[in-house]
């Protein structure tokens, strides 16, 4: 095996749950390959330099080491790729707590279940 579809190995690697994931990324133009913006079914060989961009800005940067078509353990699916990911400054780390502290106080309303309906209906006095 010398290359291999770019999408199939970004879910082989387990760098995206679903290979429809690694599919979407390459379409929206997440995905680089050696500096240029990747198709997902563009071949990838082993050496070759992968920029994944993430949400919230981050991105990632991993060296293609080997290549594997069929599914294999996620701890065997790390030794696939070198991960050259800058560690996060101490800026990067606290601007992620917040958009955490952010996004859980921004949680979407949803019903009431029948417990909460309960207590609900006794502060009402019905």
């Amino acid at each position: 095996m010398i290359a291999l579809r770019l999408d199939i190995w970004l879910h082989v690697a387990c760098l995206f749950k679903t290979r429809y994931e690694a599919q979407r990324a390459c379409r929206n133009g997440k995905v680089d390959v050696n500096g240029v913006t990747a198709k997902p079914h563009r071949d990838v060989k082993p050496g070759d330099r992968l920029t994944i961009g993430r949400p919230y800005g981050r991105t990632q940067i991993v060296v293609v080491k080997a290549l594997a078509d069929a599914h294999i353990a996620k701890a065997e699916a790390r030794q696939l790729y070198d991960d050259e990911t800058p560690p996060p400054t101490p800026e990067e780390v606290a601007m992620r707590k917040l958009e955490r502290v952010f996004r859980a106080t921004m949680a979407p309303k949803q019903r009431p279940d029948k417990r909460e309906r309960r207590l609900l209906r006794g502060l009402k006095g019905a």
